[in-house]
């Protein structure tokens, strides 16, 4: 199975498309989403990983690029422990935290840290024993809980008390957000990947950028990247879908290029090394 299914145009080859950020390492960010782009989709969140070979390709690009940084849904702590790489930047809860290169503690904006309790009390009670009863899994993200049912036995029942729950946390004045067998509560305040990819890059010395993700929340990132590059910011701005059965239809036709999955990641990656 090939691992590039599409690119800006049939004639470009990776190589080509690539040239805008390829051309001049030294002014150029490499941003990638994780669960899904990096790592494989897991039935359960804690056992993901970043492949041995996709590792190694990335401790070389972060010797090569001027920044390099993954965007993800989890903690940003939680997302270095996944990648294992301590010299990449990462971004964390879809734009909420930023964990600097080498750092110990994630810069977390004020407003939004100052929601974590009342999360964490909707959480402890949104998880009743009926809920656990369906194998639905509660995950801690600090500011932000998460409600997964991907694996129940029965996960058309298991969604079914989920979205009770998305319905519960919309009338206490909180945001909720769907991902791939996953709902999100949110407090109500400005969070998205797109504000995520703007606070790494604020200052940093590069023209070029490139966002890699797999789901609705990278559509942000790709949108806030377009945004920097639309203001002079960023003087390119390259967006890439991984596709997957689960990839919502709008990732690729808002990307620039399509990639095949984790495998195809790793095509991306060899292709930024050469």
């Amino acid at each position: 199975m090939r691992g590039i299914l599409d690119v800006v145009s049939p004639a470009a080859t990776l190589v080509e498309t690539l040239e805008p950020i390829h051309a001049h390492p030294d002014r150029g960010a490499v941003l990638l989403d994780i669960d899904g782009t990096l790592a494989p989709i897991v039935r359960h969140a804690a056992d993901a990983h970043v492949p041995e070979a996709t590792r190694s390709l990335l401790i070389e690009i972060a010797k090569r690029y001027r920044l390099v940084g993954c965007v993800s849904g989890r903690r940003a702590t939680v997302a270095r422990q996944i990648v294992a790489i301590g010299t990449l930047a990462y971004v964390g809860n879809h734009g909420g935290e930023l964990l600097r290169p080498g750092a110990t503690r994630p810069e977390v904006d004020p407003e939004l840290a100052a929601w974590t309790t009342r999360v964490r009390e909707f959480a402890a009670r949104a998880l009743t024993p009926d809920c656990q009863r369906l194998r639905i899994r509660g995950e801690d993200k600090d500011v932000i809980a998460a409600f997964h049912w991907r694996g129940a036995p029965d996960e058309q029942a298991a969604e079914a008390a989920v979205r009770e729950i998305a319905e519960r946390a919309q009338l206490e004045g909180f945001v909720v957000h769907w991902g791939r067998k996953v709902l999100e509560v949110r407090p109500p305040v400005a969070l998205d990947k797109g504000i995520g990819v703007a606070l790494l890059l604020r200052g940093a010395p590069v023209s070029a950028a490139m966002y890699v993700g797999d789901d609705t929340t990278d559509l942000d990132a790709f949108r806030g990247l377009r945004e920097l590059a639309q203001s002079g910011a960023l003087s390119s701005a390259l967006c890439v879908a991984v596709d997957s059965d689960e990839a919502p239809p709008a990732l690729a036709r808002e990307a620039d290029l399509t990639l095949d999955g984790p495998s195809g990641v790793r095509e991306l990656l060899e292709a930024l090394l050469q």
